[in-house]
């Protein structure tokens, strides 16, 4: 672990009286990138809190053998069993983007603290619905927009998650989440490197002009954003 306390904004907006039923049964943990924290069709028991720069992706695979990303979750939210009490099948593959502290809760004393407080119950609803809005966003935005402006608004929205400009991420793997061929994540590269809004450097992309490539993107992400304002005041990361 290193030196910077872990942070995760779902918590943090709980009250003092209501986050003293759960924070004695989070378990401080890292998660390496790549690690897979369910499979489709495992049994959630856990919930997991990413924290800090910690970010996961939800993806689901199609009968072609590729997956798609359909959402990111940063400090500002929480998977497994959110809404649900627990031990029900995971539908996606939830896997670490890029690696981080989390804490860790069994999902019966998250289902214990929510019976004890209906402000938690509130909370973890709102969320949900957040994560949700999230999802029907994303595929509009799959079946609507450019490879360009999807590829600007997943940068941007990893960037406002972690809260870094950058982004240990390759150029496959960046293919990959948004569920096309690297020739074309290429030349999106390319193309955002030659009017000088990102740079790559060993596996790593770096954004050089966060407001220039925002408006590049789609509006996706900031209606995603503007709904957890809505929702959940504070919990998305400024």
């Amino acid at each position: 672990m290193n030196s910077v306390p872990p942070v995760n904004n779902l918590l943090r907006a709980l009250r003092p009286q209501d986050l003293a039923l759960i924070e004695p049964k989070l378990k401080l943990d890292r998660l390496s990138a790549g690690q897979v924290i369910y499979h489709p069709g495992d049994h959630v028991r856990e919930v997991v809190f990413p924290c800090n720069s910690t970010l996961l992706a939800f993806r689901v695979a199609l009968d072609d053998g590729k997956s798609v990303e359909t959402a990111l979750v940063g400090r500002e939210g929480a998977l497994g069993g959110v809404v649900s009490q627990g031990l029900l099948p995971a539908y996606a593959r939830a896997e670490v983007q890029f690696e981080g502290p989390c804490f860790r809760m069994r999902i019966e004393e998250l289902e214990a603290a929510k019976q004890q407080s209906p402000a938690i119950r509130n909370l973890f609803a709102r969320y949900a619905d957040c994560l949700l809005a999230q999802v029907f966003q994303s595929v509009a935005c799959n079946a609507a927009h450019p490879i360009e402006q999807r590829a600007s608004k997943w940068l941007i929205s990893a960037m406002e998650r972690t809260g870094s400009e950058r982004l240990v991420l390759t150029q496959e793997q960046l293919a990959a989440l948004l569920g096309v061929g690297r020739s074309y994540v290429s030349r999106v590269i390319q193309l955002l490197k030659a009017r000088g809004l990102i740079g790559t450097h060993r596996g790593a992309l770096a954004i050089l002009d966060p407001d220039a490539l925002a408006r590049g993107a789609c509006g996706c992400q900031s209606a995603v954003k503007q709904h957890f304002h809505e929702v959940l005041r504070g919990v998305y990361p400024d």
